[in-house]
């Protein structure tokens, strides 16, 4: 079994940062495991967490106004789960579930805050991170309206 900061060496997603900030960042982070059906979070609820999917798949959802759950977006290996710690308030924008069995790399995200707040170049570079994340995010919406809205 491998170790936060292997697994956080390995992927392209952390590439900006150096090995040293990887390592910092694995020191509050740990290696879980979840079956199919977990509930890692819900909208509304403290976004006191993030995870790097290393394998398995995590469904973002929102709440329709029926009363369900509106699947959103797939997030699968290499990628990240959770960008509402960063902004204040700290909360989820939506909610997330395992939908197949998945191995991740959990980070506490109140630590890395501090962790950038202590280092602003730190905080810079994982902004980056974040912003990548983000952009990745809106691409792939932006492609399933353009699908969704596209005539016959």
């Amino acid at each position: 079994m491998t170790t936060p900061v292997a697994d956080l060496d390995a992927l392209p997603l952390f590439a900006c940062l150096s090995h040293t900030e990887r390592a910092a960042i694995a020191g509050v982070s740990r290696i879980e495991t979840y079956r199919s059906g977990t509930r890692l979070f819900d909208e509304g609820a403290p976004a006191d967490r993030c995870w790097v999917v290393l394998s398995g798949c995590v469904v973002l959802d929102a709440a329709d106004p029926a009363g369900g759950r509106v699947a959103l977006q797939g997030i699968g290996p290499g990628e990240l789960v959770g960008l509402s710690w960063l902004v204040p308030p700290h909360r989820w924008h939506f909610g997330g579930s395992v939908v197949s069995p998945t191995r991740a790399v959990a980070i506490d995200t109140a630590a890395v805050r501090e962790l950038a707040d202590d280092d602003p170049a730190l905080g810079y570079r994982l902004s980056l991170v974040l912003l990548a994340s983000m952009v990745e995010r809106l691409h792939t919406t932006r492609l399933r309206l353009l699908d969704r809205h596209r005539g016959p």
